[in-house]
């Protein structure tokens, strides 16, 4: 009978994979519909004009056209105002 453990066992060193996340397509950039802009994981940017939000928060262009990103003032469910950045694609 042996007096060592195995060598190679540990519970230790176990990551899951990057999700990937983030800005796909910056500002000034065209788009074509059904492009992927931002992947996000809960509402950090918010759909503007021809930009539609996914299942998974994912923001994605309607239609062809020009990436602008802005920031606007909501007013959130408690009557509060939330400074808001906005992903909408401009149409030529």
């Amino acid at each position: 009978m042996s007096t060592k453990k195995a060598a190679g066992s540990t519970s230790l060193g176990r990551d899951s994979v990057g999700r990937r996340l983030g800005v796909k397509l910056s500002d000034g950039q065209t788009a074509k519909a059904g492009n992927i802009i931002i992947r996000q994981r809960g509402s950090k940017y918010f759909p503007g004009s021809n930009v539609m939000r996914g299942n998974d928060d994912t923001l994605f262009a309607v239609a062809d056209g020009v990436i602008k990103f802005s920031s606007r003032k909501l007013k959130k469910f408690d009557g509060k105002l939330k400074l808001a950045k906005i992903v909408s694609v401009v149409t030529k």
